[in-house]
C-alpha cells in the first residue's frame, strides 16, 4: 500500500497550500468516510474542468491544479490523490477509455480515482466534476462515475496505478491551452 501513500512529482501533496488543504479537509471529519466525501466533493465541485469551463493554464501537478482552481479529469484526479494521500488514505489512478463523441473512434482515457475504504475495500470516485447529464457522487458501496461503459470498444481499465501514465501527462505537459489538449486527448491501444 506504500506506493498509494506516497508523494511523486504529480501527486505533490508536500507542497505546502496542498498539505493545508488536505488538514482543512480532515478538520472535524467525523469518519475515514466523511474526510473522504469532503476531499472528493472538494475537487468535483472547487475545482474548475478546464474543458467545460474553456480555462487556462493546462495543469497537471496537484499543486497546479490547486493553484490556478482547474484541471481536466486527469489533472483533478492527481489533486484528490494529494489530499487524500495526505491524509493517509490509500488512493491510486484509474482510467476509463471512452468515445469522444455519442459513440465509435476517436477513443481517448478518461481519468478517476481509486480510494481504499477500511470497511470496502479499493472503490472508485471521479472528481471530474458535473453538470447536465453527469452526476458523479461518492455513495459506497454503490459506484456513481461521471460515465458509464455504453459500446464494444469502450473499457473500463481494471488496474489502479501509483502514478499516471505516461500518455496522460505527454498530453498534459505538452499543452499550454485547454484546446489544444482537447484536440489531442490521450488514447492506449487495447486488444480485442
Amino acid at each position: 500500500m506504500q506506493r498509494f501513500l506516497s508523494p511523486s512529482k504529480y501527486i505533490d501533496f508536500e507542497d505546502s497550500q496542498v498539505a493545508a488543504l488536505a488538514r482543512d479537509l480532515a478538520r472535524d471529519a467525523s469518519s475515514e468516510r466523511d474526510l473522504v466525501r469532503r476531499c472528493f466533493e472538494f475537487v468535483r465541485d472547487e475545482i474548475r474542468h478546464s474543458s467545460d469551463f474553456k480555462l487556462n493554464p493546462v495543469t497537471c501537478k496537484a499543486s497546479d491544479v490547486l493553484r490556478y482552481r482547474t484541471g481536466y479529469c486527469y489533472a483533478k484526479s492527481h489533486l484528490l490523490a494529494a489530499v487524500l494521500r495526505a491524509n493517509r488514505i490509500p488512493t491510486g489512478l484509474c482510467y476509463q477509455r471512452l468515445s469522444v463523441g455519442d459513440e465509435g473512434a476517436p477513443y481517448c482515457l478518461h481519468g478517476l480515482n481509486a480510494v481504499y475504504l477500511q470497511d470496502h475495500g479499493w472503490y472508485r470516485i471521479d472528481a471530474r466534476g458535473n453538470k447536465p447529464g453527469i452526476d458523479a457522487r461518492f455513495c459506497p458501496p454503490d459506484e456513481a462515475l461521471a460515465f458509464p461503459i455504453r459500446e464494444a470498444r469502450e473499457r473500463d481499465l481494471p488496474e489502479i496505478w501509483a502514478e499516471p501514465l505516461a500518455p496522460v501527462i505527454e498530453v498534459l505537459e505538452r499543452h499550454d491551452r485547454y484546446d489544444q489538449v482537447l484536440a489531442n486527448l490521450p488514447d492506449v491501444p487495447l486488444a480485442f
